[in-house]
């Protein structure tokens, strides 16, 4: 028996309707065909068919093209607290099954859309959680979710001191949403005195500042991938290009390389590579150096510098499929200079974080490269994302980490 109805009625298009059908949650404003006037924003309302068949439960927003974000197919659902508490005890659990012990002391708890908390990011590092709110229902319902949470890992035993709000993002102005950032008030406790607190991700040590770090803080999508990488590295000489916080060069240092050499444009991200080498002893095996990545694989080639090793882990190169050839292009560059640069057996990690590069387009792209610089690759692995950062079949946005291991042969 179906629970009565008492949420505005939106009724949508017959592609809208194969979408959803597919599991696609998102309903864009041009597939909405008739709703009614003055609907609350943020607030949950019905998506029916053209025929009024029901088709789910999300969150409406007025501003955002993404006009209404599922979260549930079953009209039976009540949108109560203990169905927020369920969903959240879900993805927790889903967390435990899939990752060693070891590896929830840095994992994601929440990932959007995957988790079905759509526009809700919460990543937990150590004894703090880094939330990014980027939807306006997230929002409205923060004050039920959060605390939550926090009760849910404290009851599994882990010592929960605060929750930091990463809201500085400008994705939130689409939803009608200020910017900002700071300490989520939970209820009867005063907020931590510091931000910064630390990590160990495979072995390896880091200072985590949830609030000046990119993004939430440390990207954890690549934790296995890392790991990949220190399973080769022993024995080998190792470049490894666009380190950020070094965490590739770390895991090769970690693994037994002889000699790993960090590069980053950014003086400041080689300064946190550095102390993050220093932190770990690893100081003494690893040289951190600040240089633009695309000028300096060509001087390299021109000093018939030797590497066995190269790691090609660049920021995204597009966030829209407008610029995607542009991207494709710095892609194959800095492929094609690590080809070049390799000898004959040598490894290279190569990878790309944009949902817009498509898989199929970054294996062309390889192919191309590869061709050009007059080598074969040799398969090792195919990777993804970690599992804490989950794809969701028919929703094609929760796919974005490409990551390939070859040898040049």
């Amino acid at each position: 028996m179906k629970a009565e109805r008492s949420y505005p009625v939106f009724a949508v298009t017959p592609k809208a309707e194969a979408a959803i059908h597919r599991g696609h949650p998102w309903v864009y404003a041009e597939e909405i065909t008739s709703a009614p006037e003055h609907v609350e924003n943020g607030t949950l309302v019905d998506v029916v068919s053209k025929k009024g068949r029901y088709l789910g439960t999300g969150f409406f927003s007025e501003h955002s093209k993404i006009r209404v974000r599922l979260i549930s197919r079953n009209a039976n659902d009540r949108f109560d607290t203990a169905f927020w508490e369920r969903k959240l005890r879900w993805a927790w659990e889903y967390r435990k099954a899939v990752m060693g012990p070891e590896d929830l002391d840095a994992c994601r708890i929440i990932f959007g859309e995957a988790d079905a908390f759509p526009g809700l990011t919460v990543d937990k590092f150590r004894d703090l959680l880094s939330v990014q709110v980027l939807s306006v229902g997230m929002e409205r319902i923060q004050d039920i979710l959060l605390p939550a949470l926090v009760r849910l890992l404290r009851e599994d035993g882990f010592a929960i001191r605060g929750v930091f709000l990463r809201n500085d993002v400008a994705l939130r102005e689409k939803e009608g949403l200020s910017q900002g950032k700071g300490w989520y008030p939970l209820p009867g406790e005063e907020p931590p005195q510091s931000p910064v607190t630390e990590i160990v991700e495979n072995g390896v040590k880091y200072l985590v500042d949830v609030e000046n770090g990119q993004k939430t803080g440390f990207f954890l999508d690549q934790k296995y991938n890392r790991r990949a990488v220190a399973h080769l590295a022993r024995g080998k000489t190792v470049l490894d290009c666009f380190t950020h916080t070094g965490s590739f060069a770390l895991n090769a240092a970690m693994g037994g390389a002889k000699h790993v050499t960090a590069v980053d444009v950014s003086e400041s991200a080689v300064e946190m590579a550095r102390a993050n080498a220093a932190r770990n002893g690893l100081d003494g095996v690893m040289e951190c150096v600040q240089a633009n990545v695309f000028d300096l694989l060509p001087q390299l080639a021109q000093q018939s510098a030797k590497y066995d090793f190269i790691i090609l882990d660049p920021p995204a190169f597009t966030k829209s499929r407008k610029t995607v050839s542009n991207a494709l292009a710095g892609y194959k560059e800095i492929n094609y200079r690590a080809m070049r640069l390799l000898p004959r057996g040598g490894l290279l990690a190569t990878c790309s974080c944009s949902h817009f590069a498509t898989e199929e387009k970054f294996v062309a792209m390889l192919h191309d490269a590869a061709r050009d610089a007059g080598v074969q690759l040799r398969q090792i692995e195919a990777r993804q994302q970690s599992c804490d950062h989950p794809i969701l079949w028919g929703v094609e946005e929760t796919s974005y980490l490409k990551f390939y291991l070859f040898q040049v042969v």
